[in-house]
């Protein structure tokens, strides 16, 4: 196949003049900070998840980790989570003074692994927070009921999780989640996120929490007829959404249901062209409920290739294909060695599926031209390294 010319990068965002208008208005406006476009976006995010309160932050880490705060998680506590998921779902844990205890992933999804998790309760238990990987849902069912056996908070992290569905109930409309917005993920503003809950005093603590600890309505004492007087509640953080962000916020939940057929299209496209293809996995269609498509990862069988993941990341760069991998598990890290004395060997079946993935590129901004040299790049490199 012939060599494109471009580099084609692992992810882009999507956007139209839409958005242009919309941050343009938003400066307009004078509120650059936490404003009325940060309280509508809350309103709308909300309505479409299915949650009663939204609470816009700055990233979903702060969405976590205001959660956890908020339910008055810290020195003494336990928090069950995956090894299968991005640092800052175990960090938060560790900002709140508690201690991170893993549970390993189902195979085929890479998802937490409810068995593992009845493992891993002890009286110390407070919270679990379960990773929507990749955007395929965990199994909330068994989940659920651990929890409610064990009178534990569910904290989910959707950071992938944007149009997921657990069963036939979306993400958002259950449990309180937290959401990501940054540049890759499914609805962007750049940086920001979103703690979605039904549970209204964590709302209100919520509000506190991620505004120094002011009293809530300080985000308005700038505004006419807004009070200088305010509370200092807690020792909070500063972790609110500003109205630039959220004018795109508004415009990238018009554009959702558009962004996510492409999605679909494109990964629809991956599967017809990838599935039997040798030494190569696809994603798995066996899931309790709907994937949001937030990632395409395939996984590379080195017992069928003379090649393992890396180099076959070097050869799709070689043809200008960006790639990403997603995760190198947490209990792998320096930092989470040292201080839970964690391992190599602890978490099998995260290991193994760590050491086969590649994110392939899979947005809306792409071209259907381009879903399809990805593909002849991925079937050129299986048959030049099959065994």
């Amino acid at each position: 196949m012939k060599k494109r010319d471009e580099f084609l990068p692992y992810a882009l965002p999507y956007w139209d003049n839409t958005e242009l208008e919309a941050v343009q208005d938003a400066i307009k406006s004078n509120w650059w900070s936490r404003g009325p476009k940060t309280a509508e976006f809350e309103k709308e995010f909300a309505l479409r998840v299915g949650g009663k309160y939204a609470v816009a932050v700055n990233s979903c880490t702060a969405a976590l980790h205001t959660a956890l705060a908020a339910k008055g998680i810290g020195a003494g506590d336990e928090v069950i989570t995956t090894p299968m998921t991005f640092c800052s779902t175990v960090n938060v844990i560790v900002h709140c003074g508690a201690t991170p205890v893993f549970a390993d992933v189902i195979e085929d999804s890479g998802c937490i692994d409810p068995e593992k998790i009845v493992n891993a309760v002890t009286e110390k238990t407070k919270a679990i927070i379960p990773v929507h990987y990749a955007g395929q849902p965990c199994d909330m069912d068994k989940i659920e009921k651990i929890a409610k056996e064990h009178g534990l908070f569910i904290l989910e992290d959707a950071a992938h999780g944007l149009c997921t569905k657990c069963g036939d109930r979306l993400v958002g409309s259950a449990n309180t989640a937290a959401f990501s917005f940054y540049a890759t993920k499914n609805l962007s503003t750049g940086e920001g996120g979103m703690l979605v809950t039904d549970d209204e005093e964590l709302a209100e603590n919520a509000r506190v929490f991620t505004s120094h600890g002011m009293s809530r309505n300080a985000w308005n004492r700038y505004a006419k007829g807004g009070s200088w007087r305010y509370d200092v509640e807690v020792a909070g953080f500063k972790y609110n959404m500003t109205d630039i962000q959220a004018s795109l916020g508004l415009c990238q939940l018009q554009h959702l249901d558009f962004m996510q057929e492409r999605r679909k299209k494109y990964a629809a496209i991956y599967n017809e062209r990838l599935r039997g293809v040798r030494g190569i996995g696809i994603p798995t269609d066996n899931l309790p409920g709907e994937t949001s498509l937030h990632l395409y990862i395939i996984r590379i069988e080195k017992d069928e290739l003379n090649c393992g993941r890396d180099e076959f990341i070097e050869e799709l760069n070689a043809m200008n294909i960006g790639t990403s991998v997603h995760f190198i598990p947490v209990h792998l890290h320096p930092f989470y060695r040292d201080h839970f004395v964690t391992k190599e060997g602890d978490f099998p079946v995260t290991e193994s599926i760590f050491e086969k993935i590649i994110s392939l590129p899979l947005y809306p901004s792409m071209s259907e031209e381009d879903v399809h040299y990805v593909a002849d790049a991925v079937c050129e490199i299986s048959a030049k390294y099959a065994k």
